[in-house]
C-alpha cells in the first residue's frame, strides 16, 4: 500500500474563499491545496491526541478505583462518556 502522502486524487470542491484564504494565512501555507492538506492533517492529530487523552483518563480511573478512590465529578461532564 502506498504512503498516504502519494495517494492524492483531484477533487472539486464549491468552498468559503474567505475561509480558505484565513486558513491559509493562519496555517502559512503556500498553496490553496496545501492549506487544505494542512487543516486535514490538524483535525485528524487532534482526533488522535482526544482519543490517547481518553484512554489515559480511562487508565487513571481504573487505578484509582483499585486504589479506593472516589472520584466525583462535580460538574456532571463525565456521565455517557
Amino acid at each position: 500500500m502506498k504512503p498516504a502522502r502519494l495517494m492524492r486524487k483531484n477533487k472539486h470542491l464549491i468552498l468559503d474563499q474567505t475561509k480558505l484564504k484565513k486558513a491559509q494565512q493562519v496555517l502559512g501555507a503556500k498553496t490553496e491545496t496545501e492549506t487544505i492538506d494542512r487543516a486535514l492533517e490538524r483535525v485528524i492529530d487532534e482526533a488522535e491526541r482526544d482519543r490517547q487523552a481518553w484512554v489515559a483518563h480511562e487508565r487513571f480511573l481504573r487505578a484509582a478505583v483499585r486504589s479506593g478512590l472516589v472520584i466525583q465529578d462535580v460538574f456532571g461532564r463525565l456521565e455517557g462518556k
